[in-house]
């Protein structure tokens, strides 16, 4: 027994050299880390006329993506043309997905609701509603119901697969109580890009249009323009993402995602929504305009980069918040935020909050009303960098704080601010008095 004690206790063996760098990299089974740079790759063209598959709604694009997913991955070429949505376009597994920008248009088709007729309980597959008109069979349909004594919410996405009058099969249980004492709905509300459990997938060159005037809402946990959840290594750019009665772009518990050079205006929520437990996001170059906030990192949001982005028009620029830690914010230029340009919100306490973020030469330009701030640090933030950036006002009579450092933050770094038209930084107990 001493001397498995003493084995025990010696130090572990340390180790200086790497494994050798992969040089001729060949195709072996099962390796999807390290291939080879193939010339030519699967392709199949998806088009309103003249391609390998021809219509102009969500099959035609779906029946591409399965096409290509069988055969162990490539690219769907959407062609020239507006393609009008009844359900996702579900993406797949090394499934790249490119358009021709502007050309190449996806748009909602206007939502319906209507309430359940028939309660049905979380082992059921069907449901029955009050009215059917406006309902078909392969329509994307999100559930929703609400405990009127507990207040929680039921949300739940399904596809209708089968019909008899307004009795609906769907493609997966419930798994939840769908109860009409709950007001239980049905509409026709999906993302128009939606991936689930999948990894290395590109989205490029496209238009996607939520018609935000003829939808209802659904959030950012569920839908988008494009909706990630539980994802890896999924690169987004040259996208216009429009429109959406919710967020523009929204990736929940999905790591490694890259969105750049992308357009995204007008949604109703976010415009870029990194997710909760979300792992590493690059977002660079963006234009995000028009929406109630620009990026939102939610939960448990790490080791992130936002840069060279144009934030312009929004009720808050950036927000971060519980948990969002270590990410770095750098030569962005955000304008006319009705509220504040960048927001540290307040959470439960020291425990909970966006610690050790870096805020580092961006422009701030027209952002907040006049005696708001700028950058409003708030809750029990604690080991934020604000250097080299600039805070510039043009708007007569505006008095914007270029920067708020709230009552229970702890070691605030301030640095290098270039001020016009901006009243220096303020901690919040100079306010008070």
């Amino acid at each position: 027994m001493k001397a498995l004690i003493v084995l025990l206790l010696l130090p572990a063996t340390i180790y200086a050299s790497e494994r050798p760098i992969v040089t001729q990299p060949r195709q072996t089974s099962g390796d999807k880390v390290v291939q080879p740079s193939w010339q030519d790759t699967l392709t199949v063209t998806v088009g309103n006329e003249d391609a390998d598959l021809v219509g102009n709604d969500q099959r035609v694009i779906q029946a591409a993506v399965d096409y290509v997913a069988r055969f162990g991955g490539g690219t769907v070429h959407i062609k020239a043309g507006t393609y009008r949505l009844r359900n996702a376009v579900y993406l797949q597994t090394g499934v790249n997905l490119e358009g021709e920008g502007d050309k190449t248009v996806l748009i909602k088709e206007a939502s319906v609701t209507t309430p359940l007729k028939v309660d049905s309980d979380w082992y059921d597959q069907e449901i029955t509603l009050q009215e059917g008109d406006g309902f078909r069979v392969g329509d994307g349909v999100c559930l929703r119901a609400t405990d009127e004594k507990t207040g929680r919410r039921t949300v739940l996405k399904r596809t209708l697969t089968a019909r008899s009058g307004n009795r609906f099969k769907l493609d997966k249980p419930l798994r939840e109580n769908l109860w009409q004492m709950h007001d239980a709905t049905c509409s026709t509300l999906f993302p128009l890009l939606s991936g689930d459990f999948i990894d290395d997938v590109s989205i490029r060159n496209l238009t996607l249009d939520g018609n935000r005037a003829n939808n209802m809402e659904l959030d950012g946990n569920y839908a988008g323009c494009i909706f990630l959840q539980d994802c890896n290594r999924i690169h987004i750019s040259g996208v216009t993402a429009r429109n959406y009665e919710g967020d523009g772009i929204s990736w929940q518990i999905s790591h490694d995602v890259t969105v750049e050079n992308c357009l995204v205006e007008n949604n109703k929520n976010l415009a870029l929504h990194p997710g909760s437990g979300s792992q590493r996001p690059v977002i660079r170059d963006n234009t995000l305009r028009g929406c109630d906030i620009g990026v939102f990192f939610c939960w448990g949001v790490k080791y992130g980069l936002a840069e060279g982005n144009r934030i312009e028009a929004n009720r808050v620029g950036i927000s971060v918040g519980h948990r969002d830690t270590d990410n770095l914010i750098v030569g962005n230029t955000i304008r006319d935020s009705k509220l504040n340009g960048l927001l540290f919100r307040p959470e439960r306490g020291p425990s909970f909050a966006g610690h050790r973020n870096r805020v580092e030469r961006n422009k701030f330009a027209d952002n907040a009303p006049s005696g708001g701030f700028v950058i409003d640090i708030q809750g029990a933030t604690q080991d934020i960098r604000v250097q080299d950036n600039t805070f510039l006002d043009s708007r007569a009579g505006a008095s914007a704080h270029s920067v708020r450092i709230g009552p229970e933050t702890s070691n605030i770094g301030i640095s290098g601010s270039v001020l016009t038209g901006v009243l220096p930084a303020v901690a919040a107990d100079a306010i008070a008095k």
